[in-house]
């Protein structure tokens, strides 16, 4: 077992990709080493993909591609300019505001900062702020996306450790206000400390157009939770019903969905969906091996046998979360650690919801930092910042997120209150 993590470790080093790292790691212990015929090896992979929550998967990252190419993502913008930009630092609270909206439809971090994020750091540069400023609490804001209902990284948990998507999606909620709020703090400080000005004068004329047409968009996030909630329909078919809506509002209601535009988004996800199915397929062999060797105990009984306090082993699988998150995107993350993990939090007795929100939450910071951060890069790209000035302009951001951090692990009713009302968890 030594040599199965030894060797993954140098695969993943040498550069090449997560998936190859993965399935030739545990190749090297099951053909090599243990003998393990080679059908029950594909069988375990193809099994780890053959599963009806993963469904889901491609069609949010669907439906967020759709949102970001039908001129969805305008419209959002305008809606959240009306709404704070009167406030001092006020394109920054847009900012935040614009993706606690997109959120609700996208899923995704990296379709955050690469939809709304050119937009919003060219009018934030446009007013004066830096762009330094403007690339930091665009980065910032974008972490927001996988929390806020709906969330692909909480598809993949909920499959990978058998617990329930939609109370994973509930408790999202109050986690992702706390974030926002916390945010916006940093920001009235940065406001007060820079003497920021107000971009916009507030009218409720300006309010009430820009509500109308970001209507149709705004209603995303209550077909997918009010379907859910109310027993409509799954997750996978409440990202179906997104993709659907979405498509309705820019190929009839905005006519701005060409089937040049369709071809290409289709492409993309396709492009998407098949690296992380080949992520899951390679990390199901992965944990498979861990598990019947019985790393996973072993790593359990031996960090319980140091300590049993939760709060510590907490605080532990913390630091461990953010170390990794620099260096594995969040599928494969999730898809590696889950069933190490699982045995050690079963034990102390920490919800495996509350466990989810936090694994999240923790991976989305490590998307901001080198060296494998995808929205470090995308936002690097966009603001044409190399990628030491970009790293530098979102250091101060991470105050309010590892704030949000502290609080979601400290306070698991954060995240448990709202799926126990909606009736979800026990």
């Amino acid at each position: 077992m030594a040599l199965l993590v030894f060797a993954f470790l140098i695969v993943l080093l040498v550069g090449v990709p997560v998936f190859v790292a993965l399935a030739s790691s545990s190749l090297l212990y099951t053909h090599f080493i243990a003998g393990i015929p080679d059908f029950v090896i594909l069988h375990r992979m193809a099994g780890g993909v053959d599963s009806f929550p993963l469904l889901a998967v491609p069609f949010f990252i669907l439906a967020g591609n759709l949102m970001n190419s039908a001129g969805i993502t305008n419209r959002i913008y305008d809606f959240a300019v009306a709404t704070a930009g009167w406030m001092r630092g006020g394109l920054a609270h847009v900012n935040i505001i614009g993706s606690v909206i997109f959120s609700g439809m996208s899923g995704t971090a990296i379709a955050d900062a690469a939809g709304l994020g050119t937009i919003e750091i060219k009018a934030m540069q446009d007013h004066g702020y830096s762009t330094e400023f403007s690339v930091g609490v665009t980065a910032a804001s974008a972490t927001l996306g996988p929390i806020i209902p709906p969330s692909l990284p909480f598809v993949i948990y909920g499959m990978m450790a058998n617990v329930s998507i939609g109370a994973l999606f509930m408790g999202g909620f109050i986690p992702g206000a706390v974030m926002t709020i916390f945010m916006m703090l940093y920001v009235t400080y940065c406001a007060r400390k820079y003497n920021m000005g107000r971009d916009q004068a507030f009218s409720w004329r300006v309010l009430g157009q820009t509500f109308l047409s970001a209507l149709p968009p705004l209603m995303t996030p209550a077909i997918i939770m009010g379907g859910m909630t109310f027993g409509w329909f799954t997750p996978t078919e409440a990202a179906i019903a997104a993709c659907v809506w979405a498509m309705m509002l820019g190929a009839i209601l905005y006519r701005s969905l060409t089937f040049k535009k369709l071809y290409k988004v289709t492409m993309d996800t396709i492009e998407t969906t098949a690296g992380v199915l080949l992520i899951v397929g390679g990390a199901s062999l992965f944990g498979w091996v861990l598990t019947t060797t019985r790393l996973t105990e072993t790593a359990a009984e031996a960090l319980l046998t140091y300590t049993t306090n939760k709060y510590l082993i907490l605080l532990l699988i913390n630091i461990l979360l953010l170390v990794v998150g620099c260096f594995l995107e969040p599928i494969a993350a999730i898809s590696i650690l889950v069933p190490v993990l699982m045995p050690i939090i079963a034990k102390v007795g920490i919800d495996p919801v509350h466990f989810g929100v936090m694994m999240t939450l923790n991976l989305m910071i490590g998307l901001l930092h080198p060296p494998l951060g995808m929205v470090l890069f995308v936002l690097a790209r966009i603001s044409k910042m190399s990628i030491e000035r970009t790293t530098m302009a979102i250091v101060p951001w991470l105050i309010p997120l590892l704030a949000s951090l502290v609080a979601v692990t400290l306070l698991p009713e954060l995240t448990l209150w709202l799926p126990r009302v909606a009736g979800l968890l026990k």
